[in-house]
């Protein structure tokens, strides 16, 4: 909603988008194998480890126990869209299993594709568990999109989707979601 005494946009000064997503994975490497060898991200860069063996940095700064230990960070572009921040942390009392969707935190990424019947069948050779069959939508403003859940090695719930006549709310509005096909848009 617009401040409408003011003539500055609501919102953070200057948002061009999302630049990254960052996550943690139990083990960099193995993360790093599924998202280049079976995703198609490319691998960046990497920050190294990250730690303070006598200070509060990590627990001021990250939200974290102190004396947690950043193994490693590690920077990925996978095509358009936010780049990915992957982390593996080495700390006393770490959950390791991945929240669901309806915990609070729980999350999933998405991956656009342009042919999801290809993507698809690609997954399945690959090994990858998808979760139940493709939701296609044929009604509603989400008409038009194909989607299935598939877990990555360890768990982590991802999206395959694709909608590559739109959705139906476009026919409703101005205002569009961003699309991979039309970043500019």
């Amino acid at each position: 909603m617009n401040d409408t005494t003011s003539d500055r946009p609501a919102g953070l000064p200057g948002l061009r988008g999302v630049e990254h997503i960052g996550f943690t994975v139990p083990d960099l490497e193995e993360a790093t194998r599924f998202f280049v060898d079976v995703i198609g991200c490319e691998a960046i860069y990497d920050l190294g480890q990250i730690m303070d063996e006598h200070g509060n940095w990590m627990e001021r700064h990250l939200n974290v126990p102190p004396r947690a230990i950043i193994r490693n960070i590690r920077f990925f572009r996978c095509r358009f869209g936010p780049n990915f921040e992957i982390f593996e942390y080495e700390v006393a009392g770490q959950k390791t299993t991945p929240p669901r969707n309806c915990d609070v935190g729980g999350h999933h990424l998405a991956f656009y594709v342009d042919d999801f019947d290809e993507a698809e069948r690609y997954l399945l050779d690959q090994g990858v568990t998808l979760l139940g069959e493709r939701t296609v939508r044929t009604e509603g403003p989400s008409k038009g999109q194909t989607w299935i859940y598939f877990l990555s090695p360890w768990g982590m719930q991802l999206e395959l989707v694709s909608f590559p006549d739109g959705k139906g709310y476009e026919r409703r509005t101005e205002r569009r979601l961003w699309h991979p096909a039309f970043p500019s848009e």
